[in-house]
């Protein structure tokens, strides 16, 4: 398979919902209510098949591991959300700052891309 096979481009897309409620729950080592209960904290928001079935990208699988690190370390679950919410805006924020500086000495910009995930969303 070369590059410019669409599925490659998807395979490598770190935001392409390619995991179902079921097999994110196995990879994280929790139950598909936990995802439901990120979801409804507003933590992650996954995308929807046609069919109305929950699918979910590897950036919001590494979010909801995040969470989980903290709710198993006994954090409630809403706080759990709230953590990861601000540690992603801080960041992004962290990573513009770092674009600006870059900027104002003159230095080519390179780095990682430009603009916001939607995985953790602003609350």
């Amino acid at each position: 398979m070369t590059s410019d096979n669409p599925l490659n481009d998807r395979l490598d897309d770190d935001d392409y919902p390619a995991y179902t409620m079921g097999r994110a729950a196995e990879m994280l080592g929790t139950t598909p209510a936990f995802l439901r209960a990120i979801g409804e904290a507003r933590l992650i928001t996954p995308l929807r098949s046609e069919g109305g079935h929950r699918r979910y990208s590897r950036y919001q699988l590494r979010i909801a591991a995040r969470a989980r690190e903290l709710v198993d370390k006994g954090t409630p679950i809403e706080a759990a959300c709230r953590i990861v919410i601000l540690e992603d805006q801080l960041e992004e924020a962290q990573r513009i700052n770092a674009e600006y500086r870059r900027a104002a000495s003159g230095s080519p910009a390179g780095g990682s891309g430009s603009g916001s995930r939607s995985g953790a969303n602003a609350g």
